[in-house]
């Protein structure tokens, strides 16, 4: 249960971030902490357990995926990696949300948050995994979850 999946399919990862983004947009928009607060409590159960605590991965795994019908298999720690980080974009913008007397802080920190859930589901192109393999060649990532992706790649090739 408390398990991140490698592989894990793109069209889930590109399904999520689209309902992310209009996540995002609508709390840019409402300026409602609430729905902050859900972006937050979905990046951490993804985090945590992939698809299986977060109500969006859920969607996007058991009914859009079926949907589209496409399977693109790619490395996991990459993508756990870009959900921690949305999960530090989200969780910054709830406490600026609170803390500064001022909406525009946590209206960036959400816009790039966005812009970089927009580049995902639209292009697929994943901020984050991108990061994750400089992180890789810099040795940052540990031994272990590099041979994941490093043995995940050689599967695929």
């Amino acid at each position: 249960m408390f398990s991140f999946p490698n592989p894990v399919n793109e069209w889930a990862a590109r399904c999520v971030a689209g309902m992310v983004m209009a996540l995002t947009l609508s709390a840019i928009f409402t300026g409602q902490w609430i729905i902050i607060a859900v972006l937050l409590y979905g990046f951490c159960a993804r985090v945590a357990t992939g698809p299986t605590l977060s109500p969006i991965g859920q969607i996007a795994t058991r009914l859009l995926v079926p949907i589209i019908g496409k399977n693109r298999p790619v490395a996991g720690p990459p993508k756990r990696f870009a959900q921690f980080v949305g999960m530090i974009f989200s969780l910054s913008a709830l406490i600026l949300f609170f803390v500064v007397d001022s909406d525009l802080p946590y209206r960036i920190v959400l816009a790039v948050l966005a812009g970089f859930a927009f580049l995902e589901s639209t292009f697929g192109f994943c901020a984050g995994c991108f990061v994750f393999g400089y992180l890789m060649k810099w040795n940052l990532i540990p031994e272990s979850v590099c041979e994941a992706c490093i043995n995940f790649e050689a599967k695929t090739s």
